[in-house]
This record gives structure tokens, sequence and C-alpha cells, in this order.
């Protein structure tokens, strides 16, 4: 964000590129512009007190849409402009803008309008571009299309105003917010007039529709603005006429939406018989990040040049909402997971499905039969274990095919070896155990390392002894058996750098965990439980090691009061609660965020338990972080991803992408030097506050 906005305190959205948008759906009477002047100033005032800076009308609001032949008035025509007057005298101190519709006399034509008014004056005027004459609608019987006007501005309350459907209006203060008006059946043909207004520079595009609703017209609707809105990055404001409209032949149920991206953001209660005002938090930055990366969008704007050359931009003052109070947005805790049970069922199936179908066409283009994997008793190992035993079900080859080996080390506890052993039963691969120690001690003595004399030295080189004694043993177990290595290490780790170079966790034949963020992964194991794909014996073991502790099990901790062995580590004590680094890798990595918005992100998110919801199909810890907490662990995040890790990820092995959030492959979604400097993502964070304070002293 431009930096002339880091005076905001910092919880303020404006501070991180939100902008708060409006659409109102006022309950109108037709042909009486004083009653709709008064009710649309009534929404608007109510509006900006709530801190939106921008506020949708319906098509032709201060008239009604339904005024037929009455249009032809010069009274009802006159009046209209007496109620765009109240409308730009209620905006006058205040910081919003208001979009209006109104029939509007130019050129001796009278055309359908969409007013854009903000600071007490008309900034522009848009007209209509296309009529729709056909089925109920006859609007070319008193309308003019955009193409008929031969001025390009109109005298309005004694100024010269910007008129035509080539206008962007742009906030100084603001500079993201960037709007343009379309009317509704603009948004219905090939291409709308938003489409260039969008590659013109519009991040706000509003539809000011009247629309009377038929049978499976509301769902059509969704569709065309959440289309339109994803193909243009931007965002869409769509309202529609409802209560008061003329039922003499049609009926109306006032819906109003608003998108971002593509994604539904609000959406309004139909058919109600009162005025009605939904808002959202739009997120401007993340929508011109988009617009930068997918360089097709610049492509597109350069292919239209000639034509874009000729749109006018209109800059006006629009000062950021004294106290816009909370975000109005739902931030997902786990942006891999989704917090719907339906949706989240379809991502597990999804991405299983990805997994499996991408090892399948690996193992028959390498004319491979076999898969060797290490099997720890822990979640990764688990997770790419069961799309082993997918891929050979769907290949139609016995799991025996799978070689699974456990390598107990100086650290594996009791648990996680018998939580190994009874899962490979189960999925009824070729399983065996190998004890790496006395080879590990062989190599240990090799460097003359102190723990060889008996000495308990527990350091980074006992540690990657083990972790390469085991890749090392698994590599030549596949070319002893005619097969390759299945890796196991997940997204997480390697955005962590929490694997072992080389000969190491961190190198397979092929990784189908690759691109499956840890908490993603949690899920999924739970899903494959709840599908009960391994029988209830199965489903049993894993919801056994769905509850074991995270631990990388390198460095022995003695027994606990039962006398169990347990691991001396618990990863997240070191790298962060992965809950929270898989938020802060999602954001900085598919988004491009910087560690303020996304501290400000993660905290909206995670700063009360009690707002927003959990994916409720685990049970366990609800966990809520302060901004302190926040900024430590995101300082972690930074530190480890750009400064230390990315080394590690510019040779990863191969492995399918997942998901839109990105993969850190070199050769997908991510490339980067790998002797970069994290200074300026650690100085960001650095600045980010201790305490969030209260949201009142915030202002946000």
């Amino acid at each position: 964000m431009p930096n002339r906005l880091s005076h905001l305190p910092f919880l303020h959205p404006w501070r991180h590129g939100f902008v708060r948008l409006a659409v109102a759906v006022p309950r109108n009477r037709v042909a009486d512009p004083v009653f709709n002047a008064a009710e649309t100033v009534r929404l608007y005032e109510e509006a900006a007190d709530q801190g939106a800076s921008v506020v949708a009308f319906p098509e032709l609001g201060l008239s009604a849409y339904t005024c037929d032949d009455l249009f032809h008035q010069a009274t009802l025509l006159d009046r209209c402009l007496d109620a765009l007057h109240a409308v730009v005298q209620a905006t006058r101190g205040r910081d919003a803008v208001a979009i209006v519709g109104l029939p509007l006399r130019v050129d001796h034509r009278l055309f359908n309008c969409a007013a854009i008014v903000a600071g007490g004056v008309v900034l522009g005027v848009q007209p209509k571009t296309y009529l729709p004459n056909y089925a109920e609608f006859y609007e070319g019987r008193q309308f003019a299309a955009a193409e008929a006007a031969l001025s390009t501005s109109v005298r309005l309350f004694g100024q010269d105003v910007p008129f035509g459907s080539d206008l962007v209006f742009r906030a100084r203060q603001q500079p993201l917010l960037a709007l343009h008006a379309e009317i509704c059946e603009d948004l219905w043909v090939p291409i709308p007039p938003s489409s260039y207004a969008a590659l013109a520079g519009a991040t706000v595009l509003v539809n000011l529709s009247a629309s009377n609703i038929t049978i499976g017209k509301a769902s059509y609707r969704h569709r065309l603005a959440g289309l339109q809105s994803g193909r243009c990055l931007a965002a869409y404001l769509y309202s529609s006429a409802g209560i008061g409209e003329s039922t003499t032949d049609l009926a109306w149920d006032g819906q109003a939406l608003i998108y971002e991206g593509g994604e539904l953001q609000a959406e309004s209660e139909r058919f109600s018989n009162v005025s009605n005002t939904i808002f959202a938090d739009v997120d401007l930055e993340r929508l011109v990040h988009e617009r930068m990366r997918q360089n097709s969008f610049g492509t597109s704007a350069a292919q239209h040049k000639a034509q874009l050359a000729a749109w006018r931009t209109v800059e006006f003052d629009l000062a950021p909402p004294k106290a816009p109070g909370a975000l109005r947005r739902v931030v997902e805790r786990f942006p891999y997971v989704p917090a719907d049970a339906v949706t989240r069922d379809e991502r597990c199936r999804e991405v299983f499905n990805i997994q499996v179908q991408s090892l399948v066409q690996r193992l028959e283009a390498a004319r491979i039969e076999k898969v060797v994997i290490g099997v720890s008793g822990g979640l990764d190992s688990t997770h790419a274990l069961l799309v082993l035993a997918q891929a050979m079900d769907r290949l139609n080859r016995p799991r025996s095919h799978i070689l699974a080996y456990t390598m107990p080390g100086f650290a594996t506890s009791t648990r996680t070896l018998d939580q190994a052993h009874r899962l490979m039963a189960t999925v009824g691969c070729t399983a065996r155990e190998i004890d790496i120690r006395p080879s590990c001690r062989q190599m240990l003595a090799d460097l003359d390392h102190p723990f060889a004399k008996g000495e308990p030295v527990y350091d980074i080189t006992f540690e990657n002894v083990q972790a390469g004694e085991r890749t090392s043993h698994l590599f030549r177990l596949a070319n002893h058996h005619g097969g390759i290595v299945a890796g196991t290490g997940d997204l997480s780790e390697l955005a962590l750098g929490w694997c072992t170079y080389g000969v190491g966790d961190h190198m397979s034949h092929y990784n189908v965990n690759a691109s499956v963020p840890k908490t993603l992964i949690k899920h999924m194991v739970h899903w494959v439980a709840e599908q009960n794909l391994l029988g209830e014996e199965g489903s049993g073991v894993l919801r056994e090691i769905l509850a074991t502790e995270v631990s990388p099990e390198l460095v022995p901790a003695g027994a606990d009061a039962d006398g169990k062995d347990q691991p001396g580590q618990r990863t997240e004590d070191t790298v962060g609660p992965y809950e929270l680094q898989d938020f802060h890798l999602y954001h900085i990595v598919r988004h491009g965020f910087g560690p303020a918005k996304v501290a400000f992100l993660a905290h909206a998110a995670w700063h009360d338990r009690e707002q927003g919801p959990w994916p409720d199909a685990l049970q366990g810890a609800h966990n809520q972080y302060t901004l302190a907490d926040i900024k430590k662990h995101l300082r972690t995040f930074v530190w480890r991803f750009f400064q230390t890790s990315q080394f590690k990820r510019s040779c990863v092995p191969n492995g399918p992408k997942v998901g839109s959030g990105g993969s850190l492959s070199p050769r997908g979604d991510w490339r980067a030097p790998s002797d970069s400097e994290a200074r300026v993502w650690i100085d960001e964070v650095a600045a980010i506050p201790d305490d969030a304070g209260h949201l009142g002293d915030a202002g946000a």
C-alpha cells in the first residue's frame, strides 16, 4: 500500500487495501422522486455512518424503473433532477460515494443514467449502453443508448459534469479505488462495458439494475456477476429493484450482490418488504496484485489500447472513514481447509484424486511396478501411504507392490512405531522394519562424533545422520526392488525449510505431498478415516495418528510417567504453530502480501476464538493469538522462508500441484534466488505493533 496510508491506525482496513462497499435496495414509489430521494438519502447516510466508502442503488431508482411512458413527462423528469440534487446535498461532509439511477435529458434525448456523487458534487454521469427491447422490455421506446450521445459533458447544478460510458472515477486518497458504473442489460451482453472499464483501471464495477424476477433468474444473475468479477479481477456490485416497483405485469425481488474476484462476499435477502443494505470489505490490493500477477490481463489491455486511449479518468477526494469498525469480512483461519463441511469434503476428495492420478501417471510413464516408502507412524507418511494404496487399486496392482519400511532411530517412540506397524498391516502393503541405529552409530563413529563415545550430544549432525540414513536406505531399497521412492514431506515443511537437504526427507523420486500443507493433510487423513476406506480398524489407527504430537523424533527424551518413550522435540516449538504458519504461507505466496497485511488478516482471523467459523471435522483446541503472538511467529516464517530455505526449494523432486494456493516448485509457482536477503520483510515485521489496541481506539 502507498506510504500515504501509513498514518492510519494499524487496524484500519484502508491501510491494508480494504474498502467497505455497500449496495442498497430502497423501497420506492413509482413516479414519486420526492419519496425515492428521501429513502435513498436515508440509506446512504446510514451506510456512510457504518464506514461504507461506496453506496450503490438500483437502476432509475429516483424515478422507479416501471414508469413506462411517464418518462416522457417533463414534470417527472424535472422532479428527478430535484431528487438528484437532494442526494448531492446529502453527500456534503460525508466520506462516501453515492451511485444513483435516474432519467436524464441530454442532447434532446433521454438517457437511462447512473450519477456518481460525492463531496456535494456530481462527479460524472454514465448512460446505459445496451437497451433491451425484447420480451417484456421496451426501453427503446423511451430511452436512447449511450452511443447516441453527442456531448461528453452535461450541465448540472451550475457545473459541467463528465458524461459518457467511458469514465473511471479514481479516489486520490485511496488510489486502488477506481469506479465504473454500467446499467442492467450492459452485463448481459457478450462484452459488457465493464470489461473495458476494468482494462482501463477500474477496480470496482457497479451495476445499477432493475431486472424483474422470473424463475431461475436469481441464480443466473449470480453467475453473471460472479464471472464478470472473476474475469475482470474486480469487485462487482449488483443492485436490483425491489418492493415498490409496479407489478402490473412483472415482479421484483430486490437482489443485491457483492463479488470480489469471482467470490461472493455479500448477498441481500430477496423479496423483502422493507429497504435494506448489504456491506462487504473488499480487498482491492488483492485484486490489483492479481492483475499484475496474471500477465494475460495486461496483454488484454494492450490488445485494446486504441479503444482504451479514449477513456477518461475523473479524480476526486475521498477521506478514509473515521471509525469503520471491525473488518466486515470472513477471513478463513484455515485458507487451505474450508470451514463448511460439504465444501471441505469436496476439497479433500479433489486433492486426493489429484495426488492419486498423478502417481498413477508417473508409475505408468516410468514403467515401474513398485513404490518404496518410509512410514514413521506420523501424519505425512500416513497420508502418502494412503495415496499409494489408492494408486495401486486404480492400476489393478496388489498393494503388496507398496514396499513400506518403518525405520526406528534413537528417538522413535513406542507409540509411533506401533502406529506404523498397525497402519501398514491395515493397508495391506509389504511391511518391514529396519533398525537404523547400528548404521547410524557407524557413521557417527566415522565422524568422530561425541555420541559415538557415549556423550549425550544431540546436535544437528546427530539428527541428520538419522534422517539421511533413512533416505539412503529407501533409495537403495528402490534400486534393489526395481521401484521408486515416494516422498512424504509436505508444503509447510518445504516453506519453513523443515527438511534435511539432499540425502534426507528433502529428496525422493516423486513427492505426492509436495504442495499439500500440513493443515490440509490433517483433514485429508481425517477424511479417509470418515470415508472408512481402510475399514473400522484402519479408521481407528488413523484417528490415533491424528492425535499424535507432530515431531521429527530425532532427539531422545527418555520416558514419561507411564514408562512410554517420548520424543524430545516438538516441531512447533521451533517453527511455530502450523495452523498460523500455513495462514502466513498462503497469503504471502498466493497473494504476494507483505507482512503487515498478513498480520492484519491473521489478527482478524485468529484474535478471538469465538468469532468466525471453525472446521468442525476435528476435535481439539480452538486457539487464538494476540498481535504480539502473530508478529513473533510471522518473523520466524519470513526469516526461514526468505533467508534460509530457498536452496532446498530450488531443487525439489517432481510432485503435483493440487491447489490455487500454489506450490513451491521452481518449475511451477515459485522461482526465487537461493541467496536473497530477508531484510525488507524482517523490517516490516518489526514495524508491526505488539498491541492491537481496542477497536474503538484504533478506529478499525
